[in-house]
């Protein structure tokens, strides 16, 4: 059975359920669906995304998470006047945003959780 009609869930990893409410629940705004002592349920715009109790979260070193935003500037001031800091990385070449160019001309941005998990914005071309 294809799974092309069915819902997508994002999972994360995290080693506190209560300092990663007040990230995802809080910074992100993200309104918070379920929760249980094994995991908190958010709504990601229609997608649901388990942020999940793991004994010892081992933060990738790539991007686990992002989010198709229409105004990439303005999402980062709101997200950093909510307390998020925002990644550079050496080598790349960021605007004052924090947002590198692609090729194709979307910008990205990169932000971590508590858990060192990398988060991503992504503003498309055109």
């Amino acid at each position: 059975m294809p799974l092309d009609h069915a819902t997508l869930v994002g999972f994360v990893g995290v080693a506190d359920l209560e300092r990663a409410h007040a990230f995802y629940g809080g910074a992100l705004g993200l309104p918070l669906v379920e929760s249980s002592g094994f995991a908190n349920v958010y709504d990601a715009g229609g997608t649901p995304l388990r942020v999940t109790l793991v004994g010892e979260p081992s933060a990738a070193g790539y991007t686990v998470l992002g989010w198709i935003v229409s105004d990439i500037a303005g999402t980062i001031r709101a997200l950093e006047e909510r307390g998020v800091t925002f990644e550079r990385f050496p080598g790349m070449e960021q605007d004052d945003d924090g947002a590198w160019t692609t090729p194709d001309g979307s910008r990205i941005a990169w932000f971590r959780d508590p858990d060192r998990n990398i988060l991503s914005l992504q503003q498309p071309s055109g």
